[in-house]
């Protein structure tokens, strides 16, 4: 069985009414990155941080994956489907995808700011983290997100993956924003990558297959043009 890698990044859950970030109206032209997505915003104002997430966590129990998101997940009948998502929201696990590996954080996860293992799980009907919210241990809880100027502790995991591609795909993302973007380079050069984005997006590689329609509709042509692959097989 083949093995597909995904790189996802935000444009594909904004079809299911996830806000983007560098789009514009999108999330950073809402908010500054120093004051809501850094260690030092949250050393400085930790109340606003956690708002900025609680927000977020909000928005994400009330929607639902997108037929993309649904499309990827049924890839798994006939490929070994590995996700590599800089996306922090839990909309391929909805889907169903087995494999998702989160390079940037989960966005129901929180965690102790004195022991990073301490992780907890957080729920629809309960989506906030306050002042005062705690670990076992009686220390504050942080969202469980790579803030800008920490490092990214699963790149190195997902280099491997990338690795192994069979079929390297890139869905949504600008390749602008690294060590994700960084990713396509451990692809080796004679696996198809193929890239689904309705916006031109320059990479590192001439040889990528550019279907230009969003997540949705792009799945949906990338699984007929794979359809050869699997009768083939």
């Amino acid at each position: 069985m083949k093995k597909i890698v995904v790189l996802t990044g935000a444009g594909m859950s904004a079809e299911s009414g996830i806000s983007t970030f560098r789009d514009s109206g999108g999330l950073w032209d809402k908010y500054r990155v120093e004051d809501v997505a850094t260690p030092e915003a949250f050393y400085k104002n930790p109340a606003l941080v956690l708002e900025f997430y609680n927000i977020r966590r909000r928005e994400l129990v009330k929607v639902k994956p997108n037929e993309g998101h649904i499309g990827i997940a049924e890839m798994e009948k006939d490929f070994d489907v590995h996700i590599i998502t800089q996306n922090i929201d839990n909309l391929h696990e909805q889907a169903g995808s087995a494999n998702v590996l989160h390079l940037h954080g989960e966005l129901m996860k929180v965690r102790s700011t004195a022991d990073e293992s301490l992780i907890y799980e957080l729920t629809a009907d309960k989506p906030d983290i306050n002042i005062g919210d705690k670990c076992e241990r009686g220390h504050q809880l942080r969202p469980h997100i790579v803030w800008f100027g920490e490092a990214v502790p699963m790149i190195s995991e997902a280099a491997k993956i990338a690795e192994q591609a069979d079929i390297f795909v890139i869905i949504g993302t600008s390749m602008n924003v690294y060590p994700a973007a960084g990713l396509l380079d451990y692809v080796k050069k004679h696996i198809p990558v193929y890239l689904i984005d309705p916006q031109d997006v320059r990479t590192s590689r001439y040889d990528v297959h550019h279907i230009k329609k969003g997540a949705s509709e792009g799945v949906k042509e990338l699984r007929k043009r794979l359809g050869d692959l699997v009768k083939g097989r």
